[in-house]
């Protein structure tokens, strides 16, 4: 990712390495970013059940106006862990208070990696003095925080908008972790969005809904929803400018919800041993929501992941899976277009060079699905990965 990503007004952040992942390991494993003033701060949380001690912390302190600073650990997702995860979590967010003087309720936490295993808090506390003493608004502070987060990920992923509100500039900086364990609902990764925009809490939320719907929540890799999925907004609106007007809104809401896409897709782009990034358009439908749940359906089949590893046109594959779906609908409301190649329309399977689309996929990483229904005017945009090897080998060796 780009060096020059940079940060909101008045944030700073670091990435330090405490041992959470290996004591004698270099990696960096403690991420902390903090508002020189309070922001305004919301959360979306994993629907999972099974959660994380510090999704039940972070969600009930959110909504909020008060917030300060987030501080996240990789290498131990610290869930699973009955009271005691609940009270590492919370002496997590003392032990940033305490650096900044501030309440530790004005302060956030997230974790990721294994499930079950207590976390090392006497290494995370120490890592969060070095973490604050060295943190910066320098781009490589804040890539190094968003390094820092990252479990099984190969690359830190960064993205950032700039617009001008009122002749003022303001800016949307998002980071995030995740390239397994990825379903909607939230896909399993952690996000901070950053912003100098004045916003209340509410607003806040409501931004940051706007972003996940079409992005976090339209991503899977493997149909795992996880224990830890969490994405924040913090708004402390050091820009110095509100917007008010339904255009300024309008232009924020665009520059949260391109972020959180760009960072989306980053996800996909670095799914554990993929070799396709697949983007899959379902239109003509009736809702949205029958949409997505075709894209999702097609998106988390093994049978057209592996497919699509395989370089095989097996188009079959993709109009059954649309077809178990849950959404009414006959064979002949389908037609299904891949990488460009026209396979099946109508109800009807259409001639094609099958060597040709093979071939295309073979040597494109990038895979282009449309499937085009006679229902109505909805769709949605989903982005998934192809199913490896290289997953099963990554995943089947995780603890071990």
């Amino acid at each position: 990712m780009d060096q020059a990503v940079l940060l909101p007004a008045g944030f700073t952040a670091a990435g330090v390495t405490c041992g959470v992942k290996d004591p004698q390991s270099p990696k960096k494993d403690l991420a902390v970013f903090v508002s020189d003033r309070p922001c305004a701060a919301a959360g979306v949380f994993t629907t999972n059940l099974v959660c994380g001690a510090p999704v039940k912390v972070s969600r009930e302190r959110l909504p909020r106006a008060t917030t300060r600073a987030l501080v996240i650990n990789s290498g131990n997702a610290n869930a699973c862990t009955g009271e005691q995860g609940l009270a590492d979590a919370r002496a997590m967010t003392a032990a940033v208070a305490h650096g900044l003087s501030c309440p530790a309720e004005d302060v956030l936490v997230a974790s990721t990696g294994v499930i079950g295993r207590f976390l090392p808090l006497d290494r995370i506390v120490a890592g969060i003095g070095r973490a604050l003493s060295v943190r910066s608004s320098e781009p490589a502070a804040l890539r190094d925080a968003a390094t820092a987060m990252m479990t099984t990920d190969t690359v830190p992923k960064l993205a950032s908008r700039e617009l001008a509100l009122r002749g003022t500039t303001v800016r949307v900086t998002g980071v995030c972790k995740g390239a397994a364990m990825i379903a909607p609902n939230m896909a399993t990764m952690l996000c901070a969005l950053l912003t100098d925009v004045a916003v209340s809490p509410s607003q806040a939320f409501e931004l940051l809904t706007g972003g996940v719907r079409d992005s976090f929540n339209c991503i899977s890799v493997d149909g795992h929803e996880s224990t830890s999925d969490s994405v924040f907004l913090l708004a402390n609106g050091a820009a110095g400018v509100e917007p008010t007007r339904a255009e300024e809104w309008q232009a924020v809401q665009t520059a949260v919800n391109e972020v959180a896409q760009d960072l989306a897709m980053a996800i996909i782009r670095d799914a554990e041993g993929a070799h396709h990034f697949v983007q899959l358009d379902v239109t003509g439908c009736r809702t949205r929501d029958e949409a997505f749940r075709i894209a999702k359906t097609i998106a988390e089949s093994p049978l057209v992941k592996t497919a699509i590893c395989g370089a095989d046109p097996n188009w079959g594959r993709v109009v059954s899976a649309a077809g178990y779906a849950g959404v009414p609908l006959r064979e002949e409301d389908l037609s299904l277009t891949m990488n460009g190649f026209p396979l099946y329309a109508a109800g009807r399977p259409l001639a094609f060079d099958a060597a040709a689309v093979s071939h295309s996929l073979r040597e494109n990483r990038d895979v282009h699905i449309e499937l085009r229904l006679t229902l109505g005017s909805a769709g949605v945009r989903f982005w998934t990965s192809d199913l490896t090897k290289e997953y099963v080998e990554l995943n089947a060796d995780y603890t071990t």
